[in-house]
């Protein structure tokens, strides 16, 4: 790629995020033979192209939030979060990480205040999606009936993420996605944490099963214990911080579903060997 040609399409994407015309064209005039309406046709083109194409790709992304707003309301979220979050990587597929910070931030969203913890859950989702496949070694499990927990931890398959809020955002995300728990009883959930100002939230929990992003609520004690294993902790202190988390309940079902993937020694520094 030459220098004039980098700085033509440097110059080309200013112009397509520039506030106004006046700026747009003058961002590309050092590189346009002149500033003719065909010139600016083209800039416009671009422009709602881009626009349409942000407005096509963020509800594949976030297709609950977008039920929760409406279509009308959406696309303008949509276009304003493109104007002041752009796609910096070529794949608008990852596009769209910042939307729940974006939605945290807006005044006009302000008195919809779980849209944020929504969109963060959804995301996750979305990520999951295209996880690396987790190698699945179920010979390992045997060294559970084999050794010590304190020279053991465990393999979780990717992503494996929790995220507590103090909304009911897993009823609200598998409501729509799933059809459970019923919408009107999210409604009245909802209209009574607003009439009472006691929030039940809800920890949520994502992971990958097969080619399926999965998301139920986190069993109590599951986030403390599913993040010691994310440091590298042992598996007897990862229950030690997880007490209330029932482990003979949880392992059976972590198994099939995907979720424990592998058992895993630790030499005597606490690292794998």
């Amino acid at each position: 790629m030459t220098t004039q040609l980098a700085a033509e399409q440097q110059a080309l994407l200013r112009a397509v995020w520039a506030g106004d015309n006046q700026n747009a064209m003058n961002e590309i005039a050092n590189f346009a033979a002149d500033k003719t309406a065909p010139t600016q046709r083209g800039l416009n083109c671009y422009r709602a192209n881009g626009l349409a194409l942000a407005q096509r790709a963020l509800p594949v992304a976030y297709p609950v939030l977008a039920q929760l707003l409406g279509e009308e309301s959406f696309a303008a979220l949509a276009a304003d979060f493109w104007q002041q979050q752009p796609p910096v990587r070529g794949d608008i597929a990852q596009w769209g990480a910042a939307l729940p910070a974006f939605v945290q931030a807006s005044e006009q969203l302000a008195d919809v205040p779980y849209l944020a913890d929504v969109a963060e859950v959804e995301w996750a989702l979305h990520c999951a999606a295209t996880a690396a496949d987790a190698e699945v070694d179920l010979a390992s499990l045997q060294l559970l009936a084999q050794a010590d927990p304190a020279t053991l931890t465990l393999v979780l398959g990717e992503p494996a993420i929790c995220i507590t809020s103090e909304w009911p955002v897993v009823s609200i995300v598998n409501a729509h996605r799933l059809g459970q728990p019923p919408l009107e009883e999210i409604a009245q959930r909802l209209r009574a944490n607003a009439q009472t100002g006691a929030r039940v939230g809800e920890c949520a929990f994502i992971w990958r099963q097969g080619l399926r992003p999965m998301l139920r609520e986190a069993q109590p004690g599951e986030a403390d214990f599913i993040a010691a294993l994310q440091r590298g902790s042992s598996l007897l202190a990862a229950l030690q911080a997880s007490p209330p988390l029932d482990f003979n309940q949880w392992l059976v079902p972590a198994v099939q579903t995907a979720l424990l993937t592998g058992v895993r020694t630790l030499d005597s520094t606490g690292v794998f060997p």
